[in-house]
């Protein structure tokens, strides 16, 4: 049996941050069977700063969606098409970002998207567990402390 040492094992849901947007104390799913991650967002609207296309949008963060929401922007990569598991095609703004899990943190491209009726408002995909080199045990949870930073970050508690 091979293992490898480099690799970082996480669980099915993990806590983590998104440090460049100023969001700390997410929880995430660990999805394997997405290519890309996802972000719930809300009020999306591309913008232009200094020539370069830009994105404003609502990250929502918590189970009690109308208490925990922050206002963001960040810089537009691309557009593109993203298939649902229902089987539905949806256009969707992408963005790169930092994210931290754990001990690590490093850029991840998320779609942007409204998640209001799922549990979870950012899923973690297949290409962010690449580039983060981790490996997902299915049978655990939370494995991971929250991100050692994340305490400096501000609380998202209304409107920001």
């Amino acid at each position: 049996m091979k293992t490898f040492d480099h690799l970082t094992v996480i669980g099915l849901r993990e806590w983590v941050a998104l440090p460049d947007l100023g969001v700390a104390g997410l929880r995430a799913k660990i999805d394997t069977g997405a290519s890309t991650s996802t972000l719930h967002a809300t009020e999306v609207q591309p913008f232009e700063r200094d020539g370069q296309p830009w994105v404003r949008f609502t990250a929502h963060l918590g189970s009690l969606v109308q208490l925990r929401h922050r206002r963001c922007e960040a810089p537009l990569v691309t557009m593109k098409t993203i298939k649902s598991s229902n089987g539905q095609a949806q256009a969707r703004y992408v963005i790169r970002t930092s994210l931290a899990l754990g001990d690590r943190v490093w850029e991840v491209e998320f779609t942007l998207t409204c998640r209001k009726n799922m549990r979870y408002r950012l899923l973690l995909g297949a290409k962010a567990l690449i580039h983060g080199q981790l490996v997902v045990n299915p049978g655990l949870k939370y494995v991971q402390d929250k991100p050692a930073f994340a305490a400096t970050l501000s609380p998202v508690t209304g409107a920001a």
